[in-house]
């Protein structure tokens, strides 16, 4: 057992990539990594070939089993769910975070990967991302290998029909978004309009708190009018921000905690 502890923090970032990946939750994730290191543990020293195959394989069911549950919990939850992102305050991201991020995965990506079926979001994960072959993510998901090659594909298509387009460098996202916290604390919807495309969306995840913004707003006259509105009075306490390593605005409107949605920080806006 002390073999497969040291083993086993070897293979936790890993995991925990793999676990953020699957649903888009640094708690979550976590939960999820501690699930296998408990079911690792009451293995009670029986052989496994290939331990890193079999973490990846319990994390991978774990996260199925999670994401089924939270589909139907969140059937009845109002407005709109954001994934938790990966915040830096710096320019730069720490080592785990580096391994959580690697890949470039966006936000955008999270939010596409949300629309998935569980079983197509594993296929897609483990094969695309982590390169496991489909002959292993097969016995996961209960199909056959031909089966889960077909998962993967449809979840390829969707990926790649709805991913916007790169960011660009770190210095211009960082003029970019100095500019609209600018227009913003000073509630000027011309300057807003000057520094927002013109297809922005404007998502805010409330938790059941659907007063504090609306979940959805779509186009540049929309949200500026709102980040017009409520600029001076919020965009006062906003800092920017690394974000799944790209610049964002980043308020937490409420404490990270069991209230609201889980273990999610309340109030986030993408």
């Amino acid at each position: 057992m002390q073999w497969y502890a040291e083993r086993f923090e070897v293979e936790r970032p890993h995991l925990q990539a793999v676990a953020y990946r699957m649903l888009g939750s640094l708690t979550d994730a976590d939960d999820a990594v501690q699930e296998a290191w408990l079911r690792l543990s009451q293995a009670n020293g029986s052989a496994i070939d290939n331990l890193s195959g079999w973490l990846t394989t319990v994390v991978g069911r774990v996260c199925i089993d999670m994401l089924r549950s939270r589909k139907a919990s969140r059937e009845n939850l109002p407005g709109t769910w954001l994934p938790e992102p990966v915040v830096s305050e710096g320019d730069s991201l720490d080592p785990e975070q580096r391994t959580l991020l690697a890949d470039a995965v966006g936000l955008a990506l999270l939010v596409v990967l949300e629309s998935l079926q569980p079983a197509e979001r594993l296929a897609f994960v483990l094969h695309d991302m982590f390169g496991v072959p489909f002959e292993e993510i097969a016995p996961i998901v209960e199909k056959s290998p031909a089966a889960t090659r077909q998962l993967a594909s449809r979840a390829r298509r969707r990926v790649r029909g709805a991913t916007a387009a790169a960011d660009p460098d770190l210095a211009t996202q960082r003029r970019l978004v100095d500019a609209f916290l600018a227009a913003s604390r000073a509630g000027d919807f011309d300057a807003l309009i000057e520094v927002l495309d013109p297809e922005v969306v404007f998502r805010v995840d409330t938790g059941q708190r659907t007063w504090l913004a609306p979940p959805l707003l779509a186009g540049a006259q929309d949200v500026a009018t709102h980040a017009a509105s409520q600029g001076p009075r919020f965009a006062t306490l906003c800092e920017p921000a690394l974000v799944n390593g790209c610049r964002r605005r980043y308020r937490p409107l409420g404490c990270r905690g069991r209230g609201g949605r889980g273990n999610h920080r309340a109030g986030r806006a993408d």
